[in-house]
């Protein structure tokens, strides 16, 4: 659905389910095969996939790691993550390329998250951030989609063991705590799937947002002037980003759990599978005209779903806007002279209809 009000109404309605095993046929009648590169978006079983009475009890969760105390607390240690990286990056000479992708939006992130749910182990690091990549690779092949499923689950596994022997002062601690007690009724399958939405999820819509944004200053450089001159805020920048280029593009798969009538006598029959088309959403024409793909931190209404709408509202949201509203404007202080080097049409998107980002941002930090 690419219609902004049709996708909130669709959103919020109960006739929507996002489990498979309760609505949608080609699941149940085991059509779906462990080979498909979506295999794990429709597989997984935490509040991702959940519906009703089961969402609300895993979100509830998950939420005491993303309150607003929390999420301010951790702007000292994001202040720090990117002035680190912006050292590091000082040191490249003049006029050589750099991929900030690489070198500055994906570092923040991760290590956010991986801090924030006591994902220590450099190598562990590592080999989740392969396998998220892999799982936003939707034209996998089935030898990769395999190889990925079974080295994840190997190091959520691990992670879990680990913790349960030593645990700390982290989410992971905190929801093995919760398995362990009956009333939660937290399975073990529960558990590890829900790592792996908040540590995939928590790392990979970031690294997009900081991307876009980086990119969208820089192809539109009297847009970057309006903040200079603070005719616009960083807020602007952001939001704006998010609009124009949601970070997820499109999103699998809700199920209509009975028929759902929309405009013009089309019918979603019961157990069609929806996709959620966030990034088309945020340049609806009804809503902001022809203009809607142009960038414009002024631009009076910036509404966006890039972070959901309704009870699957990325409960992340506040973390990665605080962490865009870090490492932005650092590095636009840092480095007023950087320039994209390279044409914008030259640039390649990552290989995924679900992600939305480049492969590489390369950049001169300097003249």
């Amino acid at each position: 659905m690419t219609s902004q009000p049709l996708l909130k109404r669709l959103l919020t309605d109960p006739r929507v389910s996002k489990d498979p095993r309760r609505h949608w046929p080609a699941w149940i009648n085991g059509e779906i095969s462990p080979q498909w590169p979506l295999y794990t978006w429709v597989a997984v079983q935490n509040m991702f996939t959940a519906y009703g009475s089961d969402h609300r009890r895993l979100r509830t969760l998950v939420s005491k790691a993303f309150t607003a105390r929390r999420t301010a607390a951790l702007r000292p240690r994001i202040e720090e993550m990117a002035g680190a990286l912006l050292d590091g990056l000082a040191t490249t000479p003049p006029g050589e390329i750099t991929d900030l992708r690489e070198g500055y939006a994906y570092p923040i992130p991760i290590q956010v998250i991986c801090e924030l749910f006591g994902v220590e182990d450099e190598a562990t690091r590592e080999g989740l951030r392969r396998c998220v990549d892999s799982i936003f690779h939707t034209s996998a092949d089935p030898e990769e989609v395999t190889a990925t499923y079974t080295e994840l689950y190997a190091l959520l596994g691990a992670l879990v063991a680990a913790k349960r022997e030593r645990p700390g002062d982290d989410m992971t601690s905190v929801l093995i705590s919760a398995r362990d007690e009956e009333d939660t009724r937290l399975s073990e399958q529960e558990l590890v799937d829900t790592l792996l939405l908040m540590i995939g999820a928590g790392h990979e819509t970031t690294v997009n947002l900081l991307d876009n944004a980086i990119h969208a200053l820089l192809t539109h450089p009297e847009q970057l002037a309006l903040v200079r001159e603070g005719k616009a805020g960083w807020d602007d920048v952001i939001e704006e980003t998010l609009r124009v280029q949601a970070p997820v593009a499109n999103l699998p798969l809700r199920y209509a759990a009975e028929d759902i009538e929309l405009a013009d006598g089309i019918t979603l029959r019961q157990g069609d599978a929806i996709i959620a088309a966030y990034a088309a959403a945020g340049r609806d024409p009804e809503l902001y005209g022809d203009d809607g793909a142009r960038f414009d931190v002024l631009r009076a209404t910036k509404e966006h779903l890039s972070f959901g709408h309704g009870v699957h509202f990325c409960l992340g949201a506040p973390l990665a806007r605080l962490e865009a509203a870090v490492a932005l404007p650092a590095l636009f202080e840092r480095f007023p002279g950087i320039a994209l080097a390279a044409a914008p049409d030259e640039l390649q998107q990552v290989d995924s209809f679900i992600s939305n980002g480049h492969r590489t941002l390369p950049v001169r930090l300097r003249p």
